[in-house]
């Protein structure tokens, strides 16, 4: 093992998600469903991931159906003023905003939270999105990748339109802006035409941090060329080495080098003292399962109703949809999902209980040594740069993750004992953006002088 795989620590972000990610953990007596709304409720788990030393949190969201969600920005915003140094990851897709709107608000969030916003760039999730913002139609994969490219670049731009030091506040000059620090970017693409400038200075991390969550090639490829983090999904060492070693093998492309963008996979543990009780936590939860509600889901990927087969018969693998035939929602999950059932030889009832568990994410149940292990593994191996972390419950099961398995992962020399900046960027190794138009700026300056000198 090389001096750099050792040295080689993991980073966390927690993903709120209701009662926890178990699909029955709002049937369990210790959750408590009816607070999804209550700021309070998510403040804990906040201060439960400080505790962990966690990098962040995040929230995901779509714009339909009839989940009980808070919108993204309100959620942070008030998690930002009860906590002092967990990230704060907030989904925006890029098919149902407009740039100008998500960099003011991504920009106001950074300033609130003193540097420790982060936005998961998302594409958009289903024709119920577009019928909720008077489209006519939700755009398909490549064309939705394509407004992205387009949008994420305005919204750099635009936090890039204030030099850093633009605010002067000088009181015997009586001059607050120097206004010639201050720029359009008069961007005009094939999906927006932007002005500027933003009417917010630059962001406190240069961009808030970058987010890019799916295993596409589309997905991919905008990681590579844009993202400080990409979330995914793999239920293997193996896979997730090749995802690896795939997404960091073409940041070259983008000048960029392999330690500018951190790799995270999904991460559903049940973790206990022993293997036994967390195998008992394991049957305790998915026995309270609705078992033709989750087949009904899981028949989705299917041509076949997984609630006509006998529990116990294998996955009907043959009736699978051809990869590429979902088109809306995370589409890279149907192949992670079924590859699994394939690997393994499932039974219904298996796929059922596995999928429960991380919904397409790998799940591990196991004492916390072997967690511990697991972690290990996959980081020294280089399948991943940490995990995003989906615990089966709140607030009990993320507790027995942060109180004994990142300790576990601390005397390994694994996991950080203390922050190490004050800003998310700080805190995952990651360089603040240089504003690379400052080039443009003094250019544009200089010309103006010159024409103003000519008269």
């Amino acid at each position: 093992m090389s001096g750099t795989e050792q040295d080689k620590k993991a980073h966390f972000n927690v993903f709120l998600r209701g009662a926890g990610h178990h699909a029955a953990a709002w049937k369990h007596p210790a959750s408590s469903p009816k607070e999804d709304l209550d700021l309070g409720y998510y403040a804990k788990i906040a201060q439960i991931a400080e505790r962990g030393l966690f990098d962040s949190l995040f929230t995901a969201d779509n714009y339909s159906g009839l989940g009980r969600r808070l919108e993204p920005f309100t959620l942070l915003a008030g998690l930002a003023a009860l906590t002092k140094h967990v990230g704060l990851i907030a989904t925006v897709s890029t098919t149902y905003n407009d740039p100008y709107h998500v960099a003011r608000k991504f920009a106001s969030l950074d300033h609130i939270s003193k540097g420790r916003a982060a936005w998961n760039i998302v594409t958009g999730h289903s024709q119920a999105d577009a019928e909720n913002f008077n489209r006519t139609e939700h755009p398909e994969v490549t064309k939705r990748y394509e407004i992205g490219d387009e949008f994420v670049e305005i919204t750099k731009q635009l936090w890039n339109s204030w030099e850093e030091d633009a605010l002067i506040y000088d009181r015997e000059t009586d001059v607050t802006l120097d206004k010639s620090k201050v720029h359009e970017i008069n961007f005009k693409g094939n999906y927006h035409s932007v002005k500027g400038p933003l009417n917010i200075p630059r962001p406190p991390q240069g961009y808030p941090v970058l987010v890019q969550a799916g295993s596409s090639e589309s997905g991919k490829e905008l990681a590579a060329k844009t993202a400080d983090v990409i979330f995914t999904a793999q239920q293997t060492l193996g896979a997730a080495q090749s995802f690896y070693k795939d997404v960091k093998g073409r940041l070259q492309t983008y000048g960029r080098t392999p330690e500018q963008l951190l790799i995270m996979p999904g991460l559903s543990p049940i973790v206990a003292d022993t293997e036994a009780e967390a195998r008992d936590i394991e049957d305790e939860f998915n026995a309270l399962l609705n078992t033709k509600q989750s087949l009904k889901r899981l028949s989705n990927y299917f041509t076949v109703d997984l609630t006509e087969y006998p529990l116990d018969s294998l996955v009907p693998i043959d009736k699978a949809k051809p990869y590429g035939a979902i088109t809306t929602g995370i589409t890279s999950r149907q192949e992670v999902v079924v590859d699994a059932a394939i690997r393994d030889k499932m039974t219904i009832r298996q796929f059922l209980a596995r999928s429960a568990a991380g919904h397409g994410h790998v799940s591990f149940t196991g004492s916390v040594i072997q967690t511990a292990d697991f972690i290990e593994s996959w980081i020294r191996g280089n399948g991943a740069d940490g995990f995003n972390i989906l615990p089966h419950i709140y607030y009990s099961g993320f507790e027995t993750f942060v109180d004994k398995v990142v300790p576990e992962l601390q005397n390994r020399g694994l996991f950080r004992t203390s922050y190490e900046g004050t800003t998310l960027r700080e805190n995952l190794g990651l360089a603040k953006p240089e504003n690379n138009h400052k080039a443009i700026w003094a250019l544009g300056s200089a010309a103006e002088k010159l024409k103003t000198q000519n008269g």
